[in-house]
C-alpha cells in the first residue's frame, strides 16, 4: 500500500504521538475494511441519513452513532496509534468512557483475542489519538472496534514507516446478521465496545453484523421496518420491548413489524427477544406475553423460521447481577446474552448451511 501522507498533503496528520518513524492512513483507503458502517457526507453511519429522518428525530440523531463498526487489516508494524476527529461524544454516569467513546483492539489467532483499549482522555472533546505498542514486528490480522456511542467523522491509522498493510481475511460467506432494538441492543453499557453482546458472538461465529441499536428510540416504526425488510441478511434478531412507551404500544406494532419484514423475506431466521432481565415485574411478564403472541401466531401459521429467547434465558448466567442500574448490562450481562443467543445462532445457521 502506498503512503498517503506523501501523495497529497492533505492526508498529513497533526499528531503528538512521539514517533519519529510514524506514518498515518485514511481508514477509507484500500486494503483497510470496514464493518457495520459505512462512511458518507464526512460521517461513518450505520443507516443512510434520509432513511434515519424518516422513522424519528431521535434515530436520526443517533444513527451516526458507530456500534458495530469495525476496521480490520494486516500489518507488521510493531505498534498501532488512532488518531480520530468526533464531532460528537458520549458522556454519560453510569456507562464507562472507553465504550462509549474508546476504540479496542482484537488479534486473529486461532480466533480474535483482545490486546488493548485505545482509552480517550476524560477531558475529550472533538476526538483524541492513542498508541499500542506490540514490539515485534510479525504480521498481525488487527481488528479495531468502534465506540458504541459516539459519531467518529474523519478516523486515520498510524504505523511504522515501511510497515507491512494488507487485505484481512474475509467473514464467513454468509450475509450479516442483523440486531434492532434498544439501547442494550446498541452496546450500553459494555466497558468497552468488544464486549457487546453483538460484537461477542461476531468472534465467535466469524460472520459479520449490523447493529441498529437506538438508544430510547427503537419503537417498532414502519419505516424502520421496511428499511430492515430490504437489507440483505441471514438472521433477523430484535428487542425493542425497553424502548415500546406501554404494553399496548408493544401489541400494536410488534407483529405488525414482523409481518412486514416477513413479507418480504418469507424464508428468513427471525429471533424475537424481549428484555434482558432475569427476575420480572408484573408488566414485563405483560410485555413477554405479547412477544410470545407475535411468536406463537407464526406458528401457528407454519412459519419454521421464528425463534424466541426470553430474559431470563438471556441472563441465565449473570442473573440480577449482569446489569449496570437494573437495565443496561454490565460485561458480564453481556457475556450471558451472547452465550445464549450465539448457541441458537449456532444452530440456526448450521442448519440453514446444510440446506443450501
Amino acid at each position: 500500500m502506498s503512503d498517503f501522507s506523501l501523495i497529497d498533503s492533505n492526508f498529513r496528520v497533526e499528531t503528538k504521538i512521539d514517533k519519529e518513524d510514524i506514518r498515518f492512513y485514511d481508514v477509507n483507503q484500500k486494503p483497510f475494511e470496514i464493518y457495520g458502517v459505512y462512511y458518507d457526507n464526512g460521517k461513518f453511519r450505520r443507516l443512510p441519513e434520509e432513511v434515519a429522518k424518516s422513522v424519528s428525530s431521535g434515530v436520526h440523531g443517533e444513527h451516526a452513532h458507530c456500534a458495530g463498526g469495525r476496521l480490520r487489516f494486516k500489518t507488521n508494524s510493531p505498534y498501532i496509534a488512532i488518531n480520530v476527529k468526533m464531532p460528537y461524544v458520549a458522556k454519560m454516569p453510569h456507562f464507562a468512557l472507553a465504550g462509549s467513546t474508546g476504540f479496542d483492539m482484537y488479534i486473529s489467532d486461532e480466533g480474535e483475542k483482545f490486546v488493548k483499549t485505545f482509552v480517550p482522555p476524560f477531558d475529550i472533546s472533538e476526538g483524541y489519538e492513542s498508541i499500542i505498542e506490540f514490539g515485534g514486528t510479525q504480521v498481525r490480522e488487527i481488528t479495531i472496534h468502534f465506540p458504541l456511542y459516539s459519531v467518529v467523522s474523519e478516523m486515520y491509522i498510524g504505523l511504522k514507516e515501511g510497515s507491512v498493510i494488507e487485505a484481512p481475511q474475509s467473514y464467513k460467506d454468509i450475509k450479516p446478521i442483523v440486531y434492532y432494538g434498544s439501547s442494550i441492543t446498541q452496546g450500553g453499557c459494555a466497558s468497552r465496545p468488544g464486549n457487546s453482546y453483538e460484537n461477542i458472538i461476531t468472534r465467535r461465529l466469524n460472520v459479520d453484523h449490523i447493529n441498529l441499536g437506538f438508544s430510547g428510540n427503537a419503537k417498532g416504526e414502519d419505516e424502520m421496518a421496511e428499511y430492515i425488510s430490504k437489507l440483505d441478511m441471514s438472521v433477523f434478531v430484535y428487542d425493542y420491548d425497553h424502548n415500546a412507551p406501554s404494553v399496548e404500544h408493544l401489541k400494536n406494532t410488534h407483529e405488525r413489524m414482523f409481518r412486514i419484514i416477513r413479507n418480504v423475506n418469507p424464508d428468513l431466521p427471525v429471533i424475537f427477544m424481549s428484555r434482558p432481565k432475569f427476575y420480572l415485574s408484573d408488566e414485563e411478564k405483560q410485555r413477554l406475553e405479547v412477544i410470545k403472541e407475535t411468536y406463537n401466531n407464526a406458528k401457528e401459521n407454519g412459519d419454521l423460521n421464528v425463534y424466541l429467547i426470553d430474559g431470563p434465558t438471556l441472563m441465565e448466567l449473570a442473573k440480577d447481577e449482569g446489569t449496570v442500574d437494573g437495565t443496561h448490562p454490565t460485561d458480564f450481562g453481556f457475556y450471558s446474552m451472547a452465550k445464549a443467543l450465539g448457541d441458537l445462532l449456532v444452530e440456526i445457521l448450521d442448519y440453514k448451511n446444510s440446506k443450501e
